[in-house]
């Protein structure tokens, strides 16, 4: 089953009268559970689209589905409701709240969906184990390693169950030992079937994906893309 579908899709962004094309005519598709690389040179449009698929930004033209329903032209309130409940984001810089301890940024997504608090907090505290964190969930971001950070981010990415999981060069912050703690979770969420899609310029990580897409100056490089099983 597709989980993603995008057909023509474009973005311009308009700075004064000038008109800046981000994306154009990018065609993807998406089946639930692959794991998926977006590489290419600086500006060449991943972060639009990694935008595009988080329903951060609306395209400016084109078609784009998510589990078959078109967000293409959805109002602000509609696209916030979407990525509360669908969407996973792992950024490279980890993007939690100092004040709150572990347990309490993984809880964040799900106070927002209406989640009991004594249901958020057992889940969170699940997710926490699951990455590794089980001793340290009363640290707050200042008392963990980057590394550490980064499994808490990846652990409120998991908390309402998405459809689709977006990281964007989520080992870019972090030393190769780190690093490679990280790739090993994203490996294992994909032998869960989660669908994944990484934003890197790191060989590394693309190597250890199925499908790699290939930007260049706002297109899919259709020469240099792949699936390799």
């Amino acid at each position: 089953m597709a989980v993603v579908e995008i057909e023509k899709l474009c973005k311009t962004y308009k700075i004064g009268s000038v008109q800046l094309p981000a994306l154009c005519d990018v065609d993807l598709e998406i089946e639930q559970g692959q794991y998926i690389t977006i590489m290419g040179p600086s500006g060449s449009g991943k972060s639009t689209l990694l935008n595009l698929l988080g329903c951060v930004d609306r395209p400016t033209s084109g078609r784009y589905q998510l589990a078959g329903k078109d967000v293409s032209r959805l109002g602000d309130d509609e696209l916030s409701l979407i990525r509360g409940k669908r969407i996973g984001f792992i950024f490279q810089s980890y993007n939690l709240i100092g004040q709150l301890n572990v347990v309490e940024n993984i809880e964040l997504p799900m106070f927002y969906q209406g989640f009991s608090e004594e249901k958020s907090a057992e889940r969170a505290r699940e997710l926490a184990t699951m990455v590794g964190l089980g001793d340290r969930l009363k640290h707050r971001p200042s008392e963990l390693s980057g590394g550490e950070q980064q499994r808490v981010a990846i652990a409120r990415s998991l908390a309402n169950d998405p459809l689709i999981i977006l990281a964007d060069e989520p080992t870019g912050n972090l030393d190769s030992q780190s690093g490679a703690d990280i790739l090993r979770i994203l490996d294992e969420l994909h032998r869960q079937h989660k669908t994944l899609v990484v934003v890197t310029h790191d060989e590394h990580i693309a190597g250890r994906t199925e499908r790699i897409i290939h930007l260049l100056d706002g297109r899919i490089d259709r020469r240099q893309c792949n699936h390799k099983r």
